[in-house]
Parts: structure tokens; C-alpha cells; sequence
């Protein structure tokens, strides 16, 4: 993260999805925890009878690397975090299984467990 603030990057990127869908009565909410570095853009409501409730983006920061847990909007949060400066080696697909990761531009990221 050498002069980077990954952390303002995600929150910048992230706020910019979070407008409400007024028409179907979803509420978007952003959930930052910028100590823990866990970042959660969620859609919330009611379309009808049926509950809405659902993550559309979650990131997090682990060994100074962007790690994309969940990537639920078409142009890829991924592709956002590299127009804003962020190299490919210091973003992990997570929501892919780690033997596939070596076949993408990006980087595989170590399994830390219970490391913050």
C-alpha cells in the first residue's frame, strides 16, 4: 500500500453504489469499518411480499491487499479499484477458490487466519 490509502479508495468507490432503487423500495447501505478494514455495500427492503436482503459488494483490507469477497455489480469492483490507481498485484479475487486464482492477472493472496 505504498502511499496508497486503500482504505479512502474503497470508500469513495463504494459510495458511489450506494443510490437508493426508489422504484422497487430498496434502501442501499454502506457499512464501513475502517479500524477493521471490512467494507459491505447491502440492498434492504421490500419488493411486494417478498424480503429484500442482500450483499452487493464486500471487500476487505488483509496483508495490505484488496481483498473482493463478493462482487455483485456488472462492471466488476475490480476494474474500478484499477482506474483509481490500484495495481492488480495488491487485489484478490477471494470469491474465487484459491486454485484458481494463480489463472487470473491478480493477485492469489495467503489464507490468514485470524489475522487483522
Amino acid at each position: 500500500m505504498e502511499g496508497i490509502n486503500y482504505s479512502q479508495i474503497i470508500q469513495d468507490i463504494l459510495s458511489n453504489h450506494s443510490a437508493n432503487d426508489v422504484a422497487n423500495g430498496t434502501e442501499v447501505q454502506l457499512l464501513f469499518d475502517a479500524e477493521r478494514h471490512h467494507y459491505q455495500v447491502l440492498n434492504i427492503g421490500w419488493k411486494e411480499q417478498r424480503r429484500i436482503y442482500g450483499v452487493i459488494i464486500h471487500v476487505d483490507i488483509k496483508d495490505k491487499k484488496i481483498w473482493i469477497q463478493r462482487d455483485g455489480i456488472e462492471i466488476g469492483i475490480a476494474n474500478e479499484f484499477i482506474a483509481a490507481g490500484v495495481p492488480k498485484k495488491d487485489i484478490v479475487l477471494g470469491f474465487h477458490a484459491p486454485y484458481k486464482r494463480e489463472f487470473t492477472d491478480f493477485a492469489v493472496g495467503e489464507v490468514a487466519v485470524n489475522k487483522q
